[in-house]
């Protein structure tokens, strides 16, 4: 059973940390206790910002010593609440984002030693410096922290060809839930001498250790990137394209699925954007292909011989490539504009996907008359962001209180078609009981087994995850 911190515990911790090392002002503490979506508010005595990987091993025993909760936050661009302390306000909230030093770019290694308080952006930039890419890449890169990252497993516009956070480690720092450190901050790319431990704390969601560093892998830049933007009249259409594009080769860099009322949205509330082309269509493929612009070019023309697709663009250079982009990426703000959403994060296996949307928006429409659907996502790796906004006039409030009832309907159909009720964003706070509805109870076991042996007292993030 965990306590409050006492006011000795909170003492020793800014000891610890030193003045500059921890806040209890509430103006500077509270952006850290509301997420991006604001459906939780939290407490917390204390935000702590360590400055170095000592100081978070330092934190962490104390805590467990006296059995206090702590919460790991990194940029706080989590869409679960895995990253918020509980409203009851007995938990410690401890920032990375003093935990920023690159500590090593190798270019010949393709590696790249990172703490974890680092942007993804800074992460992105740090490789560029020395010609090489790191393709991990998501909307909110800006803000979102390494740890975070790799701590909720993310996934972003290039899981098709490059995986998961996940897949992109190959080693890890680690503060264990009794204070010690683990140090696997290694560069190997076969290392086969027992468990692979860095992916226990991958995918985690800070449950299992607090993640300092890490060592990412790195790639050469693509020598040529085209972009296009097609307009199609149904999913089916979209996975033709899909199959088409994956005939030039391993060319695909990502493949992205949106709706019309999705970019609607975008054009409506974001400045700066237009409709790219001349007829609205039902559905668009937004793609990054590694070919040459005549290369593209022939693709495009096929397609179109082909009926897969109605129209198209392909990007005059790096600037409209931007410009197309941000369609893509300003969808979820847009979406804000126009009253309260629910949102899944859903994935299928990609031959799914037109028979889950049918099913999926038919079902919605059904529950709730008058719902305006934004499904959009990763749609080569089978990932949708299945989102609702609210029907037109209707109270904000009635209609979130149907996101449990609404949610159990997108979830079980994506679960009859093989599929996720979480692709990318985790479990967290609000899918801890979605997830424990649908894993069996040989995974739930094996999973609350490996938290008990790590974390025995439970002071790891506690609530959040299945286990």
């Amino acid at each position: 059973m965990l306590r409050k911190p006492q006011s000795q515990t909170l003492e020793r911790l800014k000891q610890i940390v030193g003045p500059s090392g921890f806040s209890e002002d509430p103006h500077e503490i509270a952006p850290h206790l509301i997420e991006w979506r604001n459906r939780v508010v939290g407490r917390t005595p204390l935000l702590l910002k360590p400055a170095n990987t000592s100081e978070v091993a330092e934190v962490v025993r104390v805590c467990a010593e006296a059995e206090v909760g702590l919460v790991p936050q990194g940029g706080n661009t989590g869409l679960v609440g895995g990253q918020i302390p509980r409203a009851d306000g007995g938990e410690v909230l401890i920032v990375m984002s003093r935990l920023h030093a690159i500590r090593r770019v190798d270019a010949v290694d393709n590696t790249m030693t990172i703490e974890a308080g680092c942007t993804l952006a800074e992460a992105q930039r740090a490789a560029s410096e020395v010609d090489r890419w790191l393709p991990l890449s998501l909307a909110a890169e800006g803000t979102s922290q390494v740890g975070g990252n790799l701590s909720t497993n993310a996934g972003g516009i290039h899981v098709l060809r490059y995986g998961n956070a996940r897949a992109g480690v190959l080693g890890l720092e680690v503060v264990l839930p009794d204070g010690q450190v683990w140090d696997g901050l290694r560069t190997l790319r076969k290392d086969n001498t027992g468990y692979d431990l860095k992916q226990l704390f991958v995918g985690a969601e800070g449950t299992l250790g607090i993640i300092t560093a890490a060592v990412l892998e790195l790639f050469p830049r693509p020598a040529q990137v085209t972009t296009f933007l097609a307009s199609v009249s149904d999913p089916t259409k979209v996975l033709e394209l899909l199959q088409l594009a994956r005939t030039t080769g391993d060319t695909i860099l990502a493949f992205e699925m949106i709706s019309r009322f999705a970019l609607e949205l975008v054009i409506r509330h974001i400045p700066g954007t237009s409709d790219p082309l001349a007829r609205p269509a039902p559905w668009y493929v937004l793609a990054d292909l590694t070919l040459a612009r005549e290369q593209s070019e022939a693709l495009l023309a096929s397609a179109q011989d082909k009926a897969v697709l109605d129209d198209a663009v392909l990007a005059s250079g790096a600037a409209q490539a931007r410009a197309l982009w941000r369609l893509r990426e300003s969808i979820s703000e847009a979406q804000k504009h126009e009253g309260a959403s629910i949102k899944h994060d859903i994935s299928v296996p990609v031959s799914h996907i037109p028979a889950f949307v049918a099913e999926a928006l038919a079902a919605a429409a059904r529950l709730i008359p008058g719902i305006r659907p934004v499904p959009f996502g990763h749609v080569g790796d089978g990932n949708l962001h299945f989102n609702f906004t609210q029907p037109v006039g209707a109270d904000a409030s009635t209609y979130l209180a149907r996101w449990d009832e609404l949610s159990r309907v997108i979830h079980d159909l994506a679960f009859a078609h093989g599929g996720s009720i979480s692709a990318e964003h985790g479990i967290g706070l609000f899918k801890r009981e979605e997830g424990r509805h649908y894993k069996s109870a040989v995974e739930l076991d094996l999973m609350r087994r490996i938290k008990e042996a790590l974390d025995p007292k439970g002071i790891m993030n506690p609530g959040k995850g299945i286990a």
